[in-house]
């Protein structure tokens, strides 16, 4: 097995926890909560859905086989789609994490999201790799569903916030 085999199972795993966990984020900001229920929740989903995703992708691709051989490849396809998520779905809290430990930033939601564009960026180009779209084209859609995931999950939080002061 070469490691580009694997690169849809990273590609896969980072865009869902970059997104899923920003959406966490941005949840929380929009219903004005603390950095600290931010840490706790986007913590919390990076480790459960993490394992989740990599137990999800080892199943789904050991559902028909009794090959020991196919379900090594799907173990380890399971563990890179997991060891992404955790890597790139932390990169939302990165921001919440530092200014927790030192107090670096203000305007942690504003750093939070250029660091979550730069990462969905980055994995949008990556999937280029494997999947037959321009680079620009990539990027954008994965850009967009990042962006349009924490809106939707933004203005739950501040609906909440508005109608029930959550």
């Amino acid at each position: 097995m070469k490691r580009k085999e694997f690169l849809p199972d990273f590609v896969y795993g980072s865009i869902d926890g970059i997104i899923t966990t920003f959406a966490v984020v941005a949840g929380v900001e929009g219903g004005r909560l603390s950095s600290l229920v931010i840490l706790v929740l986007g913590i919390s989903n990076l480790l459960a859905d993490g394992f989740s995703m990599g137990v999800s992708k080892y199943l789904s691709d050991t559902v028909d086989s009794n090959s020991k051989q196919k379900k090594l490849a799907a173990l380890k396809g399971g563990i890179v789609t997991f060891v992404a998520f955790i890597l790139l779905g932390s990169i939302p809290l990165l921001v919440y994490i530092l200014n927790a430990l030192f107090g670096f930033f203000d305007q942690t939601f504003f750093w939070a999201c250029i660091f979550t564009s730069l990462a969905l960026i980055l994995v949008g180009y990556l999937k280029t790799m494997f999947v037959k779209e321009g680079r620009v084209q990539a990027i954008a859609e994965t850009l967009l569903l990042g962006g349009v995931a924490a809106l939707i999950s933004y203005y739950v939080g501040y609906l909440m916030q508005y109608y029930f002061g959550v």
